[in-house]
This record gives structure tokens, C-alpha cells and sequence, in this order.
């Protein structure tokens, strides 16, 4: 069963067991420069107001109800990512996602399937967010929005179609016996959160896609369980449909989000970057497949467009280290 609660998404399998519950929910972030440049992770700065679509029948795309699922708005060329929280039991999940029916980790075409290789899929909690497509070892592009038709997004580079859009989301818990044989006794991580609050500011084709914008900093750890841990026979699954800023007024009635902050906003406010340490972790390799997708930056040169405002680099200077896996006390070896 899947839950709407307080702009969140809760994967619930009381079937499996009392604890077996994931939380995620989208949060609004610094769309970070396209500009070759490897940054750490910007801030969370709210979550992303979401809707049921049954909510709204005869105001969407016939193909929405199809999907069922849930939507939110976004600007075009705003970024986002993607946040997990395991509760305070920290029970294990597996949890695949896609964008435009793109595998985000693997750039293969989107299946209800988990495998393991290659890995095409998060592990929870291990895997604290997700922020765009995994293209090296230690590195992912940041999921932006753009217009679905106008050639940028992962799923139209990769199939020369805008067929689909928004993300698609799977997920399945550890088994029962697993969960009580390898995680009851064990220690709580240690981390901190990304979130930083909802930023004010003044406000400035219907459908969106997640293209790859700017390099980011960000490992996606290696399933370090044995496989047969996770419960297959017990699954869920939701279509995130994204909506410009008309559309969202149109169909909900409400008015959609601000707008995001730019770099130069953001460097002003004195909001933090993060660097996520995970003891004991090792990162997957990226795939070959989205490492071969243009960046927006780099589509738009070759199409003569400008649709990244606000592009110029940004120092990150306030850098916060977040600590997961790691005992209380225990000193992290950073970068010399």
C-alpha cells in the first residue's frame, strides 16, 4: 500500500512486517551550474507540494489516470532530489527509479524487475537520497526538468521520443527473517539532514521530463546483502507525473511553489553544501549508457538555445560533512 501524507509518499507492508515502511518525498533544491565542474550537494529547501491524480479526473491527460500515481510542479530548468527516510526502525528496502522510463542507475529501459547485475536499483537506508542519473563512479548528473518535446530529456535522447515523462518509482522491503535475523541488534547510523527549510522568494508544453544537468558528488552504494534478503513477492509501485506551473494552477487550483533560488541567492543566504560519508560503502560504477547523454548545457549550444539561466559557477564555500555509518566518537578521515 502506498500512502499520501504530509507531501510524502509512504510504501507501507504491514503483511511483511510491522516496520516494513519506506517514506520518500521530492525536495526543491539549487539547480547547480552545468558547467563541467563536479560540486558537492546543494540543500534541501522544502518538499514539492503533491497532488493524487484521481483527485483531479477530468482535468488531466487521459494517459495520467492510466498511470494513476501522484503529480507536482516544477519550473522549467528547476532541479530536484530525491529523499528517503527508513523511520526509526531502519527497515531495509530495495528501490528503483526511473525517469521518463529511463533506469536512472543503469540508463536501461524500465522494468518492474530488480537486478543485481548490473545493480539497477537504491538500498535503503544505506542510499539516504538520489539526485539525478548515475553517469561515473562517484558522480551523478543533477535531475532537471524540462519540457517534455523539446529533445533534452533522458528518455527522449535515449529514444528519440517524449512518450512517458515524470519518474517512476518501485519498491520492496527485506524480508521478514532477514530484517530480525540481521538488523534489530544493530547500531543506529549517525547522519544529519540535508533539509534546510523552504526559501521564500517573489514569483516569477504541460508535461515535464528529467534531463542531466551539472555534475554532482554523489556515490550510489553497491547492495552490499545477499540478494536472496529481499522480498520480490511483495512490491509497490507509483507514476510521479511533473507539471509546468500552468498546468499544476489549472488542473489543482492552488498556486505552484516560488521560484528557485539562484546560485547568487543561495551563496548569499549562507545555506550549506553537504558531503556524504558513508563508512563502509562502496560506490557502483556509472553507467555507460546516461554517461553518453548531453547535458543541458551542452544540447543547448548545438541547438542555440539559452534555457539555463543563471549558469555561472558558485563557490561552494560552506561545506557541512554528514556522517553515516559511523559510530558515536568515531573520528572520519576526510580528503588530505
Amino acid at each position: 500500500m502506498i500512502e499520501l501524507k504530509k507531501n510524502g509518499l509512504v510504501f507501507r507492508f504491514p503483511e511483511v512486517h510491522q516496520h516494513a515502511a519506506l517514506a520518500l518525498d521530492f525536495q526543491r533544491t539549487l539547480r547547480i551550474p552545468d558547467d563541467g565542474k563536479d560540486y558537492p550537494l546543494p540543500a534541501g529547501l522544502g518538499r514539492f507540494p503533491l497532488k493524487l491524480v484521481d483527485e483531479f479526473a477530468s482535468r488531466v491527460p487521459e494517459k495520467w489516470m492510466e498511470h494513476g500515481g501522484i503529480v507536482l510542479p516544477m519550473y522549467q530548468s528547476e532541479a530536484m532530489w530525491i529523499n528517503f527516510s527508513h523511520g526509526t526502525t531502519g527497515y531495509p528496502f530495495v528501490v528503483k527509479i526511473a525517469a521518463g522510463k529511463i533506469d536512472a542507475i543503469t540508463g536501461g529501459e524500465w522494468t518492474d524487475t530488480f537486478a543485481r547485475g548490473p545493480q539497477n536499483y537504491l538500498v535503503v537506508p544505506e542510499q539516504p537520497w538520489l539526485d539525478g542519473f548515475c553517469v561515473e563512479e562517484g558522480i551523478i548528473r543533477q535531475f532537471v526538468a524540462m519540457p517534455l518535446g523539446s529533445g533534452y530529456s533522458a528518455e527522449e535522447q535515449l529514444r528519440g521520443a517524449a512518450e512517458h515523462g515524470g519518474i517512476q518509482i518501485v519498491a520492496s522491503p527485506m524480508k521478514r527473517e532477514a530484517y530480525e535475523r540481521m538488523y534489530l541488534r544493530m547500531r543506529r547510523m549517525v547522519g544529519r539532514s540535508r533539509e534546510c527549510g523552504v526559501m521564500e522568494m517573489s514569483r516569477a508544453g504541460a508535461s515535464m521530463g528529467l534531463a542531466p544537468g551539472g555534475r554532482m558528488r554523489q556515490k550510489i552504494c553497491e547492495d552490499r546483502h545477499d540478494f536472496s534478503v529481499w522480498d520480490f513477492e511483495h512490491s509497490s509501485r507509483c507514476f510521479v507525473h511533473l507539471s509546468n506551473s500552468l498546468m499544476w494552477r489549472a488542473v489543482t487550483g492552488d498556486e505552484p511553489p516560488t521560484v528557485p533560488l539562484t546560485g547568487k541567492e543561495y551563496t548569499a543566504a549562507g545555506i550549506p553544501w553537504f558531503e556524504h560519508y558513508a563508512e563502509g560503502s562502496k560506490a557502483l560504477g556509472g553507467s555507460k549508457v546516461l554517461a553518453k547523454l548531453q547535458s543541458i548545457f551542452q544540447l543547448a549550444k548545438q541547438k542555440g538555445d539559452v534555457p539555463l539561466p543563471e549558469n555561472d559557477p558558485i563557490p561552494a564555500e560552506k561545506v557541512v560533512a554528514l556522517r553515516d555509518g559511523l559510530q558515536p566518537g568515531q573520528v572520519r578521515e576526510g580528503r588530505f
